[in-house]
């Protein structure tokens, strides 16, 4: 074996460089300088981000180990897009890893992170099914014990439990699918399936298969019928875990999918899995805006968001295009820097007053008119109203589903734009909660932790830059050309 093959894994060494100097800090610090622990790990990570911008890794399309591993110039963008998310997780995290109960494990919370994240980076560069289970095991069971990381509260306890019960069902009915590929193929390499699948042709087998793996990859990002577990572990996880969840382990899955759905099964896109996915995302969205409009808990309501989310950032999968591809990062991004303003405000209010009810902002302007402003972006963005990021992003995913020109096509984007609106009603409830009721206030006035301040700060400069400088999706589309 050629060990000089693992160079090509630039990313996943640097990642894992950052691991063990966090581990070995963690363990070996004294305990007076524990506190430290947090800046530590954002440090480090901040330079595994900044290298994944060298020009290096952005140059060519490399393979290791007999082509199972690719680290093309769309991997590392979707792999940068992804460690700015994380970053910004860490940092908002650090308020909360200062409690009582979770400052003597919060190493163990960048860890686990660190842990999941790598898991993601062998999902989004595997080109062979084997490495994709290793890596999907390696993201999901650190995440479950991330959920149960505030195990002193019940409803985090429940969270956990919920979570592991999914994923091992899910594990389960994707390896069933798989094995299904590997008797019709004989091969778990997506290439070797690609081209078993176009001499084969579309049979009853096939069909079982697709749906098997379309049923397991749709529970790690919350597809409808797959998403009943989101809600429930969404609330009772920490709130820093809460939004990792909703945007990097989401933003992960989405990419490796249309990875999966291309490369393994994209010769046979019109006859099998097309109209599988056409009926997931009708479902998805428009399940996820009703579900939402009921919600009190803020969390559960970004919960069933974050639902509705998917199912758009599938238009991308479903357009079977490099539009498509470039448009689902641009989405990825847009939904990290909106989705992580919306959670920064949610846990700065929960850590400073630990409420956590859509009824507890009403008059929220009155008496902290920053975060109120920072929440209206986050809304408006994740609404898709201009001139923020989040427009640019649904228009972008829309032009290239309708790209691919069929009538059936058409009719699913009028579907995810008559939802759109229909999402404008209930983001707006947020909004109106905070400016317009005339309730008093029961979140004191109160100024949340500077490493909070910076983290929201960075959100907004994204939901607003985004939608300015529209070259992020030019340099996204002609990387994946």
């Amino acid at each position: 074996m050629d060990y000089s093959q693992f160079l090509v894994m630039k990313q996943e060494i640097a990642l894992i460089v950052a691991f063990l100097l966090v581990f070995l800090c963690d363990t070996f610090m004294p305990k007076r300088s524990q506190g430290a622990i947090g800046w530590i790990s954002i440090i480090a990570f901040a330079a595994v981000t900044a290298f994944g911008f060298c020009p290096s890794l952005l140059e060519g399309n490399p393979d290791a180990f007999s082509g199972m591993y690719s680290a093309g110039v769309a991997e590392v963008n979707i792999k940068n897009i992804l460690n700015i998310g994380a970053l910004i997780v860490m940092i908002q995290a650090l308020r909360w890893a200062k409690e009582d109960m979770v400052k003597i494990r919060r190493g163990e919370f960048y860890e686990l992170l660190l842990v999941t994240l790598f898991g993601m980076y062998l999902m989004i560069s595997s080109r062979h099914f084997l490495l994709f289970v290793i890596g999907l095991e390696t993201a999901s069971l650190p995440l479950a014990a991330m959920v149960a990381f505030d195990k002193h509260r019940y409803e985090s306890r429940e969270a956990a439990v919920k979570y592991i019960l999914t994923a091992v069902f899910s594990t389960a009915i994707f390896l069933m699918g798989l094995s299904f590929v590997y008797a019709l193929s004989g091969s778990l390499y997506f290439d070797g399936i690609a081209a078993a699948v176009t001499y084969e042709g579309v049979n009853t087998l096939l069909v079982v298969a697709l749906a098997f793996v379309i049923s397991g990859i749709g529970f790690k990002l919350s597809l409808v019928p797959f998403h009943l577990w989101t809600a429930d572990v969404y609330q009772g996880a920490p709130t820093p875990v809460t939004s990792y969840l909703s945007v990097i382990s989401k933003g992960a899955a989405a990419f490796a999918f249309l990875v999966v759905l291309w490369k393994a099964f994209g010769t046979v896109y019109s006859e099998a899995w097309e109209w599988m996915l056409y009926a997931l995302i009708i479902l998805t969205i428009t399940i996820g805006n009703l579900f939402a409009m009921r919600q009190r808990n803020m969390k559960r309501f970004l919960a069933f968001s974050s639902i509705s989310q998917a199912g758009y950032i599938m238009l991308g999968v479903i357009a079977y295009n490099y539009m498509g591809m470039a448009a689902l990062m641009y989405y990825v991004l847009v939904y990290i820097f909106s989705n992580l303003a919306a959670f920064g405000v949610i846990g700065a209010i929960e850590n400073a007053t630990g409420k956590v009810w859509m009824d507890d902002y009403k008059g929220l302007y009155k008496t902290n008119p920053r975060l109120a402003f920072t929440m209206m972006l986050a809304m408006f963005s994740l609404a898709g109203i201009p001139p923020f990021a989040g427009f640019f992003s649904k228009f972008f995913i829309f032009t290239s589903a309708i790209n691919q020109g069929s009538v059936a096509i058409y009719v699913l984007v009028l579907i995810a734009l008559i939802n759109t609106i229909i999402s404008l009603y209930y983001y707006l409830l947020v909004v109106k909660a905070m400016f317009i009721s005339q309730d008093d206030c029961t979140i004191a006035t109160f100024r949340s932790a500077c490493s909070e301040r910076f983290a929201l700060w960075v959100c907004v400069a994204g939901i607003v830059g985004l939608g300015i400088v529209s070259c992020v999706y030019n340099h996204l589309l002609e990387a994946v050309l």
